[in-house]
């Protein structure tokens, strides 16, 4: 006879006060340690860098690297508008919108973490159910989230195939 598989602690949101190095312009550098950035999400979609790493060649004036997303992508915060975007891979040239500003992005992730688990095992068929009431859930908290092929679009998508039952987070 087969063992259950152990159920993994619920994640917690917790927010984290990061200071920037010297390079990243300073209303970026204040808003990272006044406002700070999760501890995590669920799964490897977000995960918080130590130190952000400011670089340029991406958007107006560079980006500010706040946490790795996936294998090789990265989130960051645009220097020049705010918005907290999504990097494909380290070589990648173009972002991908996640939020408005680290608030919306801090506020979309406390929601996700506080409805999981979003099924149990053996619950496949309310899985698309769970992935519309989060899209409910980040687009409430900010009209901007669900951009196409975005972080959150993604990460329904993914919700709605079964990626993100309890057992696997």
């Amino acid at each position: 006879m087969s063992q259950p598989l152990p159920q993994l602690p619920k994640p917690e949101f917790v927010l984290i006060a990061i200071e920037a190095p010297s390079e990243v312009p300073a209303q970026i550098a204040a808003g990272l340690r006044e406002t700070g950035v999760p501890g995590g999400l669920i799964g490897y979609e977000y995960r918080p860098l130590s130190q952000p790493v400011y670089f340029g060649g991406i958007g107006e004036r560079g980006l500010v690297a706040i946490a790795t997303s996936g294998l090789f992508g990265r989130i960051a915060v645009d220097v020049a508008s705010g918005h907290v975007v999504q990097i494909p891979s380290v070589e990648s040239t173009t972002a991908g919108h996640v939020n408005r500003d680290l608030d919306s992005f801090n506020r979309c992730v406390a929601a996700v973490i506080a409805r999981f688990p979003f099924y149990a095992e053996g619950d496949e068929e309310r899985c698309g159910e769970v992935a519309e009431e989060l899209r409910v859930l980040v687009s409430g908290i900010d009209g901007t989230a669900l951009a196409e092929n975005g972080f959150w679009e993604t990460f329904c998508d993914d919700v709605a195939m079964g990626d993100y039952a309890d057992w696997d987070a």
